[in-house]
């Protein structure tokens, strides 16, 4: 069993730490197979990463750093339009061609611009920088891969504003974008309309705001002359029901900004001012970075509650799809073991030329009635009459092969039937099938494993009898026929003597075997290379299975999964609340 990750690697020692710590435990979750909460899964562990890259590891590396506020939203909401009017100049495209706002704008004051030189923020968006005064990028320039970097002292020290894409977009990257700033940003200003401020869309982030701990404004933008009071009831209503009952609400009426382009400056007052707040008293910024710092951790520990579930199902299927692999050719093995041992080689045609090679069924009972005084005839038997060893060795080699053959495949059907009732799994299947070897390559490599196997038996004859008191005896019978009468032992019994039950079993051809062995070898010597043949059977036989198996265990190894990656992430999160509760970083 995997020791629990917090064995072996040593605590964080403050929030920094444990934050890269569970990076790593994401970023080692995989999620290879479609099963029915994996997607989600997936989803959560990739949004981690990216706020853990995007916020939460830069945003505690640099507490002091400005605030980054977001202005998000719906569709035609106004975002970019209420950017230019809290800047007074044009520097994000307005247009009622969707979406707009493709590559988002950050704005910042040129005394912060030591915070944004670099990717400490959004390292994923390459950077565009342009001058305050520089006219807008082209519309049809922009990219959701970038991020556009102005500076100007339009903003106040301490903030810097964020232009995105719309939350709601006609297009899917936009929308992807516009959650991941949201995700990357200390405060939300979030701007909807009179229209729109009920939709599901806002809601939905709405909620996550709330989960999460940001700090938001919400602006409600084109109120009909006369509905303010009505329409921002309700939209505080909402807002307290969502557990947003902090969050300030600005209203802007409808007017006409058709010569500027910008909301004329007394209706966005109350917005600036408070922007102005935050960012002129330290302590306010600090309260709103760690406010919502807090609120992301424990965030990201939920969605990891979530990714670790998803990731324990993943490795449970893993595993059982490994264990069908294993038991499918463990069994086969087993049954190859059984079937070499219990006699049931030693019917049809081996039985049939050993008989051949030793005599007649008669003569086979006579010897067996009285093998004691056959056993000095035996030898002058042998090499009186030409023995044809090699037609009862390759009666073994055959039956060894139809053997090994067929379990092999068997074992392998049985993997395809596991495999192919789960439809998570059946990708895998078809390519194991394209790496499984051909019935002809099956049936080479079987009949090379028995032939070697013959070989090491014969060598093992061989190296027994070099002692010279066996040499005239060993002379006269020959090795092969020693060899073989070997291999009948070992097909015919469990531990190199043949009982009763395997007499019956092996119709007693092999005791003839047994006997001749012991006349030469001795029972001691006979025992010991009926084991050591058998544990080479044995081992041949669990090579080539293990050969076949390949191509269903290659498919899964190199799904590279780590058993052990959910605990290590679930270790890696407790370290963090840990690490969290010293600093006093809990919400």
């Amino acid at each position: 069993m995997t020791q629990p990750s917090h064995d072996r690697v040593a605590p964080a020692r403050h929030v920094g730490d444990a934050l890269a710590r569970v990076r790593d435990g994401f970023s080692g979750l995989q999620f290879p197979f479609a099963l029915s909460d994996t997607t989600s899964g997936k989803d959560a562990a990739k949004r981690a990463i990216t706020q853990l890259d995007d916020y939460l590891m830069p945003r505690y590396a640099a507490l002091e750093a400005p605030l980054l506020a977001i202005v998000g939203g719906s569709t035609g909401a106004g975002k970019s339009t209420l950017v230019n009017s809290l800047l007074g100049t044009n520097v994000s495209h307005t247009s009622a061609i969707r979406p707009t706002t493709r590559r988002p704008v950050l704005i910042h004051h040129p005394d912060d611009t030591q915070w944004f030189e670099d990717d400490r923020i959004l390292p994923g968006l390459a950077r565009v920088r342009r001058g305050i005064d520089e006219e807008m990028t082209p519309i049809e320039q922009g990219d959701s891969t970038e991020v556009e970097v102005r500076a100007t002292r339009r903003v106040p020290p301490g903030l810097a504003l964020l232009d995105a894409p719309d939350i709601d977009s006609v297009e899917e990257r936009n929308r992807t974008l516009a959650r991941q700033l949201l995700a990357a940003a200390d405060l939300w200003i979030f701007t909807t309309t009179a229209a729109r401020y009920a939709d599901a869309a806002p809601w939905e982030f709405l909620s996550e705001a709330a989960r999460r701990k940001v700090v938001v404004a919400v602006v409600l933008n084109r109120v009909p002359s006369g509905a303010a009071y009505e329409v921002r009831s309700d939209l505080t209503r909402r807002l307290n029901e969502a557990g947003l009952n902090r969050a300030p609400v600005f209203t802007i009426g409808e007017q006409n900004i058709a010569e500027t382009g910008r909301i004329p400056v007394e209706s966005i007052e109350p917005i600036v001012g408070w922007l102005k707040g935050l960012s002129d008293d330290a302590a306010s910024r600090a309260m709103v970075a760690r406010t919502t710092l807090s609120g992301a951790l424990d965030e990201l520990v939920r969605v990891g509650a979530d990714a670790i579930d998803a990731s324990r199902d993943t490795i449970s299927f893993y595993t059982d799809l490994a264990r069908r692999v294993d038991d499918s050719y463990a069994d086969a093995h087993s049954r190859i073991t059984e079937a070499t041992k219990d006699g049931s080689m030693l019917r049809g045609e081996v039985l049939a030329r050993w008989q051949e090679f030793v005599g007649t069924g008669d003569f086979i009972r006579g010897i067996e009635s009285a093998v004691g005084r056959m056993r000095d005839r035996l030898g002058a038997f042998f090499k009186g009459k030409p023995a044809p060893e090699a037609e009862v060795e390759e009666a073994i080699e055959t039956g060894l092969f139809t053997l090994l053959s067929a379990e092999a495949t068997r074992a392998g059907s049985e993997v395809d039937y596991a495999w192919q009732r789960e439809a998570a799994a059946r990708d895998l299947l078809h390519r194991a099938h394209a790496q499984l070897p051909t019935n002809e390559a099956l049936n080479d490599r079987a009949a090379q494993t028995v032939r070697a196997w013959q070989k090491d038996v014969l060598d093992m004859v061989r190296s027994e009898g070099k002692d010279r008191r066996f040499t005239a005896r060993m002379m006269s019978l020959g090795v092969n026929t020693l060899g073989i009468a070997l291999m009948l032992v070992i097909l015919a019994s469990t531990g190199g003597v043949i009982t009763g039950m395997e007499v019956a079993a092996a119709g007693g051809t092999a005791v003839v075997g047994q006997k001749l062995l012991e006349a030469v070898f001795g029972d001691d010597a006979v025992r010991r290379m009926a084991k050591n043949a058998r544990k080479n059977l044995e081992e041949r036989s669990g090579e080539l299975l293990a050969w076949h198996a390949e191509a269903y265990r290659d498919q899964l190894t190199g799904l590279g999964l780590n058993p052990a990656a959910p605990d290590e992430l679930h270790d890696a999160l407790i370290d963090l609340t840990r690490a969290r509760k010293a600093e006093g970083l809990i919400s």
